[in-house]
């Protein structure tokens, strides 16, 4: 028995409402640009509406237009969607508050995730959106996860609760000391004071 191997997440797709009220949303206030358009290939009473979140990847919304905002919280059932979380850099995580409060958009206010920021509010659908920005950058050639997977091991080995910014810089240094070569016969720490 084999893998089916996953290399990324190719697209999400959700129901939305009418078509301008998903254009609005998604390009509108989240900044994604509307890239295609076609039929619901699967319902030709729908509309199938694509944007992109900003890494190439797709996000696509079926519309209809009989169906109208409900903004009423999603399911969250077993086997339910909880909620999507989109990257955003620290400059627009710095704006994130201000600019829902501007289209009076209800959100939770900051939250401290330890390894990220985050704030959420819902779509005109009533699905949880999560705007989630990272504490950090990982060192070239490595990706996110390789620091988080580092940054877990090195809060478990110490007993913390939950990861913070000390077991991220502690596993980028791990990761560059792995992945980076040097000429010094001695990497270890030092003060030259």
């Amino acid at each position: 028995m084999r893998k089916l191997q996953t290399q990324g997440v190719h697209h999400i797709t959700l129901t939305g409402a009418d078509r301008q009220t998903s254009i609005d949303f998604w390009e509108g206030v989240l900044g994604m640009p509307f890239i295609f358009d076609q039929p619901n290939l699967d319902n030709p009473d729908e509309g199938h509406l694509y944007f992109d979140p900003g890494d190439g990847r797709l996000i696509t919304i079926f519309t209809n237009e009989t169906r109208k905002p409900d903004p009423r919280r999603t399911p969250t059932d077993p086997g339910c969607v909880h909620h999507l979380a989109f990257n955003v850099s620290k400059a627009t995580w710095d704006q994130a508050v201000k600019r829902l409060d501007e289209r009076g958009i209800t959100h939770s206010g900051p939250k401290d995730r330890g390894f990220m920021d985050s704030i959420y509010f819902k779509d005109p659908m009533g699905l949880l959106i999560e705007l989630a920005s990272y504490r950090f950058e990982p060192p070239v050639g490595c990706t996110h996860a390789d620091v988080m997977i580092e940054a877990h091991r090195i809060r478990v080995d110490r007993g913390d609760y939950n990861i913070a910014e000390e077991h991220l810089a502690d596993a980028i240094e791990l990761l560059v000391t792995r992945r980076q070569q040097t000429l010094s016969s001695d990497r270890g720490p030092k003060n030259p004071y």
